[in-house]
């Protein structure tokens, strides 16, 4: 069992100095508190206060939450816990559903870099290793309007033993043998990849082509069997073949008695599960 000893606490300072301050700064603002109810919440309180690129990082949340409002919390000091306040001038709303995707990229990057794991994308916003969930992601508009405001939560399973997982499904830095378990470096690793990404996707003027197909690389769903859940207790039933340009994923699904599926392309808001069928 792992104590405190073991799982010390982040160092603000040299985060900062390293994400704010120094040559290779790329955020302006970063926090860290010891414990909150949420960080997506807290800064989506006072988004109108904060600059574009501020990171709120928690040791403990007491109330973290999912895509459905799912809770999601573990031991203190276990994981990572971060939510990014982010700016996206003059982009087409109709496009920003890709702020989470695009968090994916960033965050497998950083833990294959870093983590030396093999971790892969789960359409929509979870990240993968030898298919149990080691991370998840909540993106959540703040404010609409010519410059939307976007903060995107994501919760890294760090130092978590078996026994502090929620379910069976779930995994850790630790249990897949990363090369890296200090939460500090990883939180640069993962700000830095996230400072790049939005820089990129800004440069191109938000289109998404080059995201679709970075994303399509590192999404183990594609080419899976699966089961997507829909609202209401619908399921449909076949193959994942693709992410669309508007980050939907694409399925081939199955009717009885018919040779040929029916193409189906779903959103993120529009699934209430998706799992993979053996």
């Amino acid at each position: 069992m792992w104590t405190n000893l073991d799982r010390p606490p982040l160092d603000v300072r040299a985060l900062r100095r390293a994400l704010v301050d120094g040559p290779q700064a790329s955020w302006s603002r970063v926090d860290v508190v010891a414990e909150t109810g949420s960080t997506n919440a807290d800064l989506i309180a006072g988004a109108a206060n904060y600059a574009d690129r501020t990171a709120l990082i928690a040791e403990h949340q007491g109330n973290g939450r999912g895509r459905h409002s799912r809770p999601f919390s573990g031991a203190p000091r276990s994981q990572i816990l971060v939510s990014m306040l982010l700016k996206f001038p003059g982009i087409d709303p109709a496009v920003l559903g890709w702020a989470s995707l695009m968090t994916g990229i960033a965050l497998v990057d950083a833990l294959r870099t870093v983590g030396e794991v093999d971790a892969r994308l789960k359409w929509p916003n979870d990240v993968l290793i030898g298919g149990k969930k080691v991370s998840g992601i909540l993106a959540e508009v703040a404010a609409h309007g010519p410059s939307p405001t976007v903060v995107i939560g994501l919760g890294v399973n760090v130092s978590m033993t078996a026994d502090e997982l929620p379910v069976p499904t779930a995994t850790s830095l630790a249990l897949e043998g990363a090369a890296v378990l200090d939460r500090d470096t990883l939180v640069r690793a993962i700000l830095r990849g996230m400072a790049a990404e939005v820089d990129s996707w800004r440069d191109s003027n938000w289109k998404t082509d080059a995201l679709a197909h970075r994303y399509r690389e590192r999404c183990g769903t594609i080419g899976q069997r699966v089961r997507v859940d829909l609202p209401g207790g619908e399921e449909k039933v076949g193959t994942a073949v693709d992410v669309d340009e508007h980050g939907r994923i694409v399925i081939e699904v199955e009717q009885p008695g018919s040779v040929r599926p029916t193409v189906l392309a779903v959103a993120a808001g529009d699934v209430t599960h998706l799992r993979p069928l053996s």
